[in-house]
């Protein structure tokens, strides 16, 4: 069975134009092609990345919020009781005052000590300020060094200015060692945030925000994959700069909102705002999605099924667009008002 979806899932005509096999894709000539395989050093680098951020949140992320006026503050630890911390994990973080009673009864202890028990137990579950400071610390740390990465390999690119240089030689496009380190560093990050999505705080409000994220990661991942399997890396590499560019600022405010720089902390979200607008709401379906809509039907008059595989991904991925420039636009009006 798995022998036979795997001969499914890899058939010529869902990946590349008609008459051309998986053969066409070996290394020859100077030509170097992306290969499905190069995908499993996406773990390995995910957890290298991993280790990069337990050193850059605790020997840099915790002296910058020192220096900028945040407190670690040190939570009181309940004492350990088994029957209460069973109750709190399996029935309720927040028990009805008959509850309480019955509680306090089989633990042989009084009312007001339940109630302080239940009390410390859910200020554990909160975050810390210090906490939260670190995970946005991190976010921004990479999608600001990815930003500066993206336009560094992509600048002196003919594709990066003319977007119809995307499709000239597909799908013979040779790779090149900076679209494969690009690849690798993006998908090993939503790999690395798949992996601690059980323990970053602000992703253990609820079981449906939990789902979210990790039908989100995934289908980042997802996304890629088939990208770099279909060799659509230029197009791939041109969605991921566009995406990183405006969510460092978004970071950077929430840093500085952490630390109580109000003012600071309202500038950089205005220029988050307009940095998504001009990049999610105009470039990228009047830029990215003309690419993968429009321009291949130049190039061949039989789409293979990746054709819509791959925008049906990227449609959804617009809407979500517009409904979080929604809600920006309600904080950004909002705001405006108060002020």
């Amino acid at each position: 069975i798995l022998t036979t979806l795997n001969s499914w899932f890899w058939w010529e005509n869902i990946w590349m134009p008609i008459n051309v096999t998986w053969a066409h894709f070996v290394d020859r000539d100077g030509l170097v092609f992306p290969k499905p395989h190069q995908l499993y050093a996406t773990i390995p680098y995910a957890f290298v990345l991993l280790i990069i951020r337990f050193l850059s949140e605790r020997f840099v992320a915790i002296p910058l919020a020192k220096a900028l006026g945040i407190k670690n503050v040190r939570r009181v630890k309940p004492q350990p009781n088994p029957v209460l911390e069973s109750y709190f994990r399996e029935c309720s973080k927040h028990p009805s005052q008959s509850d309480i009673q019955g509680l306090a009864k089989k633990c042989n202890c009084t009312v007001h000590l339940v109630e302080k028990w239940f009390r410390r137990r859910r200020n554990l579950e909160i975050p810390t300020v210090l906490r939260k400071f670190q995970e946005a610390f991190w976010r921004f740390s990479f999608y600001l060094t990815s930003s500066i990465a993206g336009f560094i390999f992509l600048y002196d690119k003919p594709w990066f200015y003319d977007i119809w240089q995307t499709w000239v030689g597909y799908p013979f496009q040779t790779l090149l060692p900076s679209q494969y380190w690009y690849y690798m560093a993006e998908i090993g990050f939503y790999w690395s945030l798949l992996f601690t999505l059980g323990i970053d705080n602000r992703r253990k409000a609820s079981a449906p925000d939990f789902m979210a994220h990790v039908v989100h990661h995934l289908a980042a991942i997802g996304l890629m994959s088939g990208s770099w399997c279909g060799n659509y890396v230029r197009l791939g590499t041109l969605v991921m700069f566009v995406h990183d560019t405006a969510d460092f600022w978004l970071e950077a405010a929430k840093m500085f909102n952490y630390a109580r720089w109000e003012k600071t902390c309202n500038v950089l979200f205005i220029i988050f705002s307009i940095a998504f607008f001009i990049t999610r709401i105009i470039l990228f379906p009047f830029w990215i999605l003309r690419a993968t809509l429009y321009q291949p039907t130049y190039y061949s008059t039989t789409p293979v099924i990746a054709y819509f595989l791959f925008n049906g991904q990227l449609l959804i991925l617009q809407g979500l667009h517009l409904y979080w420039g929604y809600l920006i636009f309600k904080i950004l009006k909002r705001f405006i008002c108060f002020k």
